[in-house]
């Protein structure tokens, strides 16, 4: 084995050869219910990101993402409803150790739900676990995925992607490959079901798809048009599958109010 001298004179490390490595993440987008908006946020931040997530034994990091009304704007997709989603939170989970995080989290998750540490004002859009599929470097980037929570990049693409019958993840992998990443890092994940246990206002995040999420330097909605229109179209001109959703998040400002005047 190499000395971490050598090992870590390299920019770019293979992923096999990473020893701390994302496994699964959990991509969870709420909806706080009209005028609840910024206790929601506070609650969030101040209890739930931390007691229900990052606490947890093998949670590598986490980071939350806001949309605001000019994001939603900017939005496409199949869903029926576009407006819904403004809070959304990520969490990596490390390689091999899903199952261990898992049966903590369930378990944690039911115990705040008895203490009365919960928030009733909000509903789950879109909460689900992923399994890594592939990560994606813009040229000239070296960043891996596993620190991209930890960066602070100005915001994020998320493309929930709905397969043709037929299609598998490997097929979505493949068109990845062949098409340049659109940010500095991009991860494609594919569903993981959730635990049977899991508390009943989460729902199943279904279907046959695949979770794309992209990682901007800019304000994503600065190269919206520019960047991720386009990359949408090229998705849906593969005939892999349907854009679900996509949408630009801008990062959140902890221990603030940042955009929450914005969410209408």
């Amino acid at each position: 084995m190499e000395s971490n001298e050598e090992h870590y004179s390299h920019a770019v490390i293979a992923r096999q050869d990473r020893v701390i490595r994302l496994g699964t993440l959990l991509f969870t987008m709420i909806e706080a219910r009209p005028g609840y908006e910024v206790a929601y946020n506070r609650w969030y931040e101040r209890d739930h990101f931390y007691s229900g997530c990052m606490i947890g034994e093998y949670t590598l990091s986490g980071a939350r993402y806001i949309a605001t009304r000019d994001c939603k704007a900017l939005r496409y997709g199949s869903s029926s409803d576009l407006s819904k989603g403004s809070f959304l939170a990520l969490y990596w989970i490390l390689d091999e150790h899903h199952a261990d995080w898992d049966e903590w989290a369930v378990v944690q998750v039911n115990r705040l739900h008895e203490q009365g540490r919960m928030f009733k004002e909000r509903d789950h859009i879109l909460t689900g676990f992923y399994r890594y599929e592939q990560e994606y470097n813009a040229p000239g980037s070296t960043m891996p995925v596993e620190l991209a929570l930890d960066r602070q990049y100005a915001g994020l693409a998320a493309f929930i992607v709905d397969l043709v019958p037929g299609k598998t993840e490997q097929d979505a992998r493949a068109f990845f490959d062949s098409v340049d990443c659109p940010g500095d890092v991009s991860l494609l994940s594919c569903p993981v079901p959730l635990d049977a246990r899991s508390p009943a206002d989460v729902p199943l995040s279904a279907g046959n798809h695949v979770n794309f999420v992209s990682f901007s330097v800019e304000n994503p909605m600065d190269v919206w048009a520019e960047r991720y229109v386009p990359f949408g179209k090229l998705i849906e001109e593969s005939g892999i599958g349907t854009v679900r959703f996509a949408s630009p998040f801008l990062a959140s400002v902890f221990g603030t109010d940042t955009y929450l005047d914005q969410l209408g």
